[in-house]
């Protein structure tokens, strides 16, 4: 007698509910950002909360967040009110249709980074692709840098194929082994199944990681403005800017060892900036950290991350 064995083949379909009523939505542009990997100055997640809250936008697709992430590791809170539970934060990963500023729709895929199953989330992502005729999906995070905040923010630009994004900038990181995210796999695999991906890490100072950077946010936007053509105003995410800005410089007025680390900052990056130096990451003596180091460096600051960034 002959045995078999049977492999039950998970649906990606069945990760997801698709919201009804939705329009035909083809050639839509989809962002995505999901907290849980590194977002250095929160700069994805004010970027996309900054997007939700001034454009009108409606549910197209909810994630079964009970299947993908570990409530454990991340424990949604609770609002304890004298003698009964009075609020729960539902987890949530959903996908949402917004209008730009020019009347161009596009998609949201915002809220929890998934814990497990990620290449069958890969998968129901591409049936969302396909399904709703999707153009390209744009992710948005932050990185650390070792620059100061009184300049430029720089952005690394990637991409499945290297003619979706601009490239003309210098590139800041080399070869290297990092940490990988659920997005990235996405990306990853996006990309072997045919279709278009690309994302956008913007440079936030290292010692402001860990609080809300909306500069970081703005110069976010403006990447993905360029690389899509979407009209993304950004008056709100400014006038925050410019009160963290406030709150940023009178904190290195009162310490003398922090203006030391940004005045020293500053000089390696005009140095970069007037030299042939190929890349701003080298030290005074051109050594560059080792591919080892940044991802080290990466590692620390996802070790880091007990909560979400708050407030400089």
């Amino acid at each position: 007698m002959r045995c078999f064995t049977v492999v039950a083949r998970k649906d990606p379909k069945a990760l997801y509910e698709l919201a009804p009523g939705t329009p035909g939505l083809a050639g839509v542009v989809m962002l995505h950002q999901m907290e849980g990997f590194m977002d250095a100055g929160g700069a994805g997640r004010l970027a996309s909360e900054h997007l939700l809250d001034q454009f009108d936008h409606r549910l197209v697709a909810s994630f079964d967040v009970d299947r993908l992430i570990d409530y454990r590791s991340r424990r949604p809170t609770m609002t304890f009110d004298k003698d009964h539970y009075d609020h729960y934060e539902d987890p949530a990963l959903d996908l949402h249709l917004l209008t730009d500023g020019a009347g161009k729709r596009f998609l949201l895929l915002d809220g929890l980074e998934p814990d497990r199953e990620w290449e069958l989330f890969a998968l129901a992502v591409r049936s969302l692709v396909e399904h709703y005729d999707i153009s390209i999906t744009v992710g948005m995070h932050g990185i650390p840098m070792g620059i100061p905040h009184t300049r430029p923010l720089g952005i690394t630009a990637h991409a499945t194929n290297p003619g979706l994004v601009d490239t003309t900038d210098q590139p800041v990181l080399d070869r290297l082994q990092v940490p990988s995210s659920a997005a990235s796999l996405m990306e990853y695999r996006l990309g072997e199944w045919g279709h278009d991906a690309a994302g956008f890490a913007v440079h936030v100072p290292h010692y402001l990681a860990s609080s809300l950077y909306p500069q970081a946010a703005i110069r976010l936007l403006r990447a993905v403005s360029e690389a899509t053509g979407l009209v993304l105003p950004d008056v709100e995410l400014r006038d925050a800017a410019r009160r963290a800005s406030e709150d940023i410089e009178r904190q290195v007025q009162e310490s003398s060892e922090v203006e030391d680390v940004v005045r020293a900052l500053e000089r390696q990056y005009d140095a970069f900036n007037v030299t042939d130096r190929k890349n701003l990451l080298s030290d005074n003596d051109g050594r560059m950290p080792t591919a080892d180091e940044l991802a080290a460096e990466f590692e620390r600051f996802l070790a880091d991350q007990d909560g979400p960034p708050t407030a400089p």
